[in-house]
């Protein structure tokens, strides 16, 4: 996507927590929000936004469904990758604000695997 691009919430949510994780190959500008649908709550992890994005947030703050939460970041700002999204359902945060494990060890498959499930489970993208 190019820089800049907007990015909106695909469902009412609360901010959990963010951070700008700078360093080299990292995320980059990070918003994590916190969504409850039903009984179940999850959360969604927004990876690589422009440091813009994390202006006027702070924890606890409603977010409705479709509010633009910030944008793409460019390569400088968002841990130096092409400007893309890194978007991800979470599970349980186990303990991490601003931050989450995007990538594991072939060994800890199964457990991200179920922490962490498809996406589109959210997104509903065609395939």
């Amino acid at each position: 996507m190019p820089a800049l691009s907007p990015v909106f919430s695909p469902l009412e949510a609360r901010v959990h927590s963010f951070r700008d994780n700078a360093n080299f190959g990292d995320y980059g500008p990070t918003l994590i929000l916190e969504h409850q649908l039903e009984e179940t709550s999850f959360f969604t992890l927004y990876g690589h936004l422009s440091r813009a994005s994390l202006r006027d947030i702070s924890p606890g703050q409603k977010i409705a469904k479709g509010q633009k939460i910030g944008e793409i970041g460019p390569e400088t700002e968002n841990g130096q990758w092409t400007p893309h999204l890194h978007f991800q359902i979470i599970r349980d945060m186990q303990g991490h604000e601003g931050d989450f494990p995007g990538v594991a060890h072939r060994q800890e498959r199964a457990f991200y695997l179920n922490l962490c499930p498809d996406p589109n489970l959210v997104l509903g993208i065609p395939r």
